[in-house]
């Protein structure tokens, strides 16, 4: 069995292709949306999901969120007196989510397709890949977001021929695709990205204005029990005023509260940047695709972050129509992960179906350039395999040293658009050994191969004969080494995760203590009373005190969110 996950800044899914249809897989709580948290409870046990994410707000030292932003990079992130790289953290919420299918579907899952970024680079794409071996999965596929959005989309449209935009806007990242649907076929024609843009920016954008308007000290930026608080709330009023004109926000520190109220004028205002920085990658894209804006059929929203009404209007007049919401932007991305699968899987229902995807960015070789009066220039990028090429893609080019007999030739690999390497993302270096003769007659052919996993394989050759060369990544702080890999297994497999089946009374308990701490007076004091009282039930161990207990308690925390003195997190 083989499923498909959207491994997401935010929230995190997994669906499965059966029955000729892609189908979301609900976790323990009986919800598809898993938010991308982990916690270490008080019994030093692992929660993941909304049990992790209401502890954010009580136990921010013990907490993670939005580590996905930080996978391919050398971060490390603490929780308590623990350190966890970033693919570490996201096996604890693949892990969860295989858990989740195998008790759904009622038998093993080891593979997986695993959606990506289609900006994310060669690092960050093998983290990806490392995470789901650390939770044991066969990864059989990473799928560009935006290209999993189309192919969602584009089994409902199976029998129409159509041209389309994908406009991704998750928690963290943003990805744009165009694409071409005919006969059965899926082609990308184009996309474009940007990996550090997303719901978080337009939240960390809030929290500026929230500290501007308020006047509130600049210290409890530091505070982070406070602006796990403020996170909350904020993110509460952006989502409100998907349905409402206006929206509050009321926060204590100390003996001081701080009020601010938000309206979709103030948020465009706050975020304009933001905005401004959507249109770059959408140009980009119509421009390699060759395609006037006229001669788009329709276009697919994709992303928690474009219900945002700010978002969607700056599509409308982008596009100069309004986009298409046939399908759930928070479930298309793990929907086309499972028709991925499917096709994986070489079911019947998809036989027809073909697909193909491109290389988002260039790749290439840093090179001098000789100038018009005989010194050379150092530092440019010579790319090998250009953006929006369709892969999987193999090419060659030859390069020779600058001077005679140096004995080896430096190869360093970037990725990127810009013409000088200083300003590209390098991905790693070969040293080829070489002979000493004339400089003309000691090149060697580069080999760039680009597979269909967003993966690259570089390979060296001499002209003159000797070995072939492959790419070893040096210093990369991104990669995990196979002994890496390993003693991270033995360390996650030594972890307590909490039973799946208990997960629901620990998410009640978080829930109850992260209301505690906004509550004051007796509201508080009632409420601390209720949670002793849910843990005795609990620690009875018989279902039928604790199954009644637990249905009650979710009353009475239900019926505290409804009151004025608190804002609702839902």
């Amino acid at each position: 069995m083989i499923v498909g996950i959207d491994l997401g800044t935010t929230n995190s899914l997994i669906a499965v292709w059966e029955n000729g249809a892609a189908r979301l897989i609900p976790n323990g709580l009986g919800e598809v949306l898993t938010p991308s948290c982990v916690s270490i409870d008080d019994d030093g046990s692992i929660l993941v999901g909304r049990a992790a994410r209401e502890r954010l707000q009580t136990h921010p030292q013990l907490s993670a969120a939005a580590f996905k932003r930080y996978m391919g990079s050398e971060k490390r992130l603490s929780l308590g007196t623990r350190n966890f790289r970033p693919e570490e953290l996201s096996a604890l919420i693949l892990r969860s989510l295989k858990e989740d299918a195998e008790a759904a579907l009622g038998q093993p899952v080891s593979e997986a397709v695993i959606t990506v970024p289609a900006y994310f680079s060669d690092a960050q794409r093998k983290a990806t890949r490392a995470a789901g071996q650390l939770a044991g999965l066969k990864v059989e596929r990473l799928l560009n977001e935006p290209t999993a959005a189309a192919l969602a989309y584009g089994i409902h449209q199976r029998d129409s021929e159509t041209r389309f935009l994908v406009f991704d806007l998750g928690g963290g990242t943003f990805d744009v695709s165009v694409l071409d649907l005919f006969e059965n076929v899926m082609e990308v024609r184009a996309s474009a990205g940007d990996n550090f843009l997303g719901g978080e920016d337009f939240l960390a954008c809030l929290v500026e204005r929230f500290f501007e308007h308020t006047g509130a000290a600049p210290q409890l930026k530091h505070d982070a029990h406070f602006m796990q608080r403020l996170n909350a709330q904020l993110e509460v009023a952006k989502r409100r005023l998907s349905e409402a004109p206006q929206a509050s926000v009321k926060l204590a520190a100390g003996d001081e509260e701080f009020c601010m109220d938000i309206d979709e004028a103030m948020l465009e205002s706050s975020c304009k940047t933001l905005l401004a920085r959507l249109r770059a990658p959408v140009e980009r894209a119509l421009r390699d695709a060759d395609l006037p804006l006229d001669q788009l059929d329709n276009i697919v929203l994709a992303g928690g972050a474009t219900r945002m009404p700010i978002v969607r209007r700056l599509v409308a007049r982008m596009f100069g129509r309004f986009p298409s919401c046939d399908i759930n932007p928070d479930e298309v991305v793990a929907l086309g992960a499972a028709v991925q699968a499917g096709l994986k899987m070489n079911d019947a229902a998809l036989d027809e179906v073909v697909m193909t995807d491109v290389a988002p960015y260039s790749l290439g070789v840093e090179v001098s350039r000789e100038l018009g009066d005989g010194t050379r220039s150092t530092g440019h990028f010579d790319p090998v395999i250009e953006r929006n090429t369709v892969v999987p893609v193999s090419r060659v080019q030859t390069y020779y040293p600058v001077e005679a007999g140096p004995g080896a030739l430096n190869l360093n690999i970037y990725q990127g658009e810009a013409r000088m390497v200083k300003d590209n993302i390098r991905l790693g270096a070969l040293q080829v050994p070489i002979g000493r003769g004339p400089a003309h007659e000691n090149g060697v052919n580069v080999r760039f191969t680009y597979d269909a996993n967003g993966l690259l394989q570089v390979e060296a050759t001499p002209l003159q004969g000797g070995e072939t060369l492959q790419l070893l990544i040096q210093g990369n702080p991104g990669m995990m080494s196979e002994h890496e890999i390993a003693a991270s297994l033995a360390a996650l497999a030594e972890l307590k995760i909490h039973p799946r089946d208990r997960i629901e009374h620990r998410t009640l308990l978080a829930r109850g203590e992260r209301l505690y701490q906004q509550l004051r007076g007796m509201p508080r004091e009632q409420l601390g009373k209720q949670i002793m009282h849910f843990e005795q039930m609990l620690a009875t161990q018989e279902r039928r005190q604790f199954e009644p207990a637990a249905r009650y308690f979710e009353e009475v925390l239900d019926f505290i969110e409804q009151q004025n003195f608190l804002l609702p997190d839902q």
